[in-house]
């Protein structure tokens, strides 16, 4: 069996649904991802594709972000990205909504 995430479309905009929310512990000088009876210690890296998902922005364009923000190739940025929220939209923490037309 397969345990492969389905391939994101760049265009495909993430988003956090209700009762899901990214959460700094002060005490635990950590982030987590807090969703129903459910909680995801993150790293760095975690942490920063998450505050990126603004609801609005699509995959493609928050891989561009961060690539120019750490100087990254952006098509690796653009894969990581799509395996990490591909796994987080499989344990249902995290929605992928087709793109907007603006």
């Amino acid at each position: 069996m397969s345990t492969a995430s389905p391939k994101l479309p760049d265009s495909a905009v993430p988003r956090l649904p209700r009762g899901v929310r990214l959460h700094h512990c002060q005490v635990r000088a950590q982030w987590f991802l807090l969703y129903p009876e459910r909680a995801m210690r993150l790293d760095a890296i975690g942490a920063e594709i998450l505050a990126a998902v603004d609801g609005r922005r699509s995959l493609a364009a928050i891989a561009g972000d961060l690539a120019a923000r750490f100087n990254a190739p952006e098509e690796q940025v653009k894969a990581d990205i799509a395996t990490f929220l591909g796994a987080l939209a499989a344990r249902r923490a995290l929605t992928l909504d087709p793109p907007t037309a603006a």
